[in-house]
């Protein structure tokens, strides 16, 4: 019985195979999820698992990939134990090198288009170099006295990619940002300390300056180049916090 139960299982897989093969996606979709019952408990469990595998970046063969894991629910091994571990391991460091290989590749590119960038940028007018790259353009100035690394200080700003695409700002949030000096990324650490309060300058950091070779999230790619607009809008310093 068990053997009939098993071949009839096999049948409905390679049924099943027939029909992914055909269709576009690769995979049967049911039209609609019933609100309520086990065929949305069953969607629900099949919607993890997919996102399970697509957050492992492995490329998988939809087909086989259904074969597994109805095979896994029929009761058919058709792989060993230690042989799926291998496979799974090795398909895991390919990945991984595939990932490598990939962000190397970014790396490189945004390092070169941010050389170029900040070549030209440099001869812009206005604009002025430090010694450690930093460039900064000042569109307003202020009055008074400048912070030092240990002061905290208020700011509006509004953070871009040098294509244009704004990835932060306080301006679009309606909300000023309060922080210390020296708990930001380097080129601000430094052009804070440049700044009087009521200043508004626009900064060109250079990669090494601002998030480098790890990037930010998903909006800031290793080695960008970043351009912010900032107003010093208040200073409170260090051994007045203290107090």
């Amino acid at each position: 019985m068990k053997a009939i139960r098993s071949a009839a299982g096999l049948a409905v897989i390679s049924t099943f195979l027939i029909a992914c093969e055909q269709s576009q996606q690769g995979l049967p979709r049911a039209s609609e999820i019933p609100e309520s019952g086990l065929a949305k408990k069953s969607y629900a469990l099949g919607q993890s698992m997919g996102t399970s595998v697509k957050a492992s970046k492995l490329e998988i063969d939809h087909s086989f990939f259904n074969a597994g894991f109805y095979d896994a629910i029929e009761g058919v091994q058709r792989m060993t134990q230690e042989d799926i571990q291998a496979t799974l391991m090795a398909a895991q460091q390919e990945a991984q090198q595939s990932q490598m290989e990939a962000r190397t590749a970014i790396m490189d590119k945004n390092k070169q288009t941010a050389s170029v960038f900040l070549e030209q940028n440099a001869s812009a007018d206005g604009v002025v170099t430090t010694d450690s790259g930093l460039q900064y353009k000042v569109l307003a100035e202020g009055e008074g006295d400048s912070p030092a690394a240990e002061d905290t200080v208020t700011v509006h700003y509004e953070g871009r990619l040098i294509d244009g695409t704004v990835f932060d700002s306080s301006l679009q949030r309606g909300e000023p940002a309060t922080f210390p000096v020296n708990g930001v990324i380097a080129g601000w650490t430094e052009a804070l300390q440049l700044m009087k309060v009521g200043a508004k300058y626009q900064l060109t950091i250079p990669p090494e300056l601002g998030y480098g070779e790890r990037g930010a999230g998903d909006r800031i790619e290793p080695n960008s180049a970043l351009i912010f607009d900032v107003e010093l809008l208040g200073i409170e310093p260090a051994n007045k916090a203290a107090e």
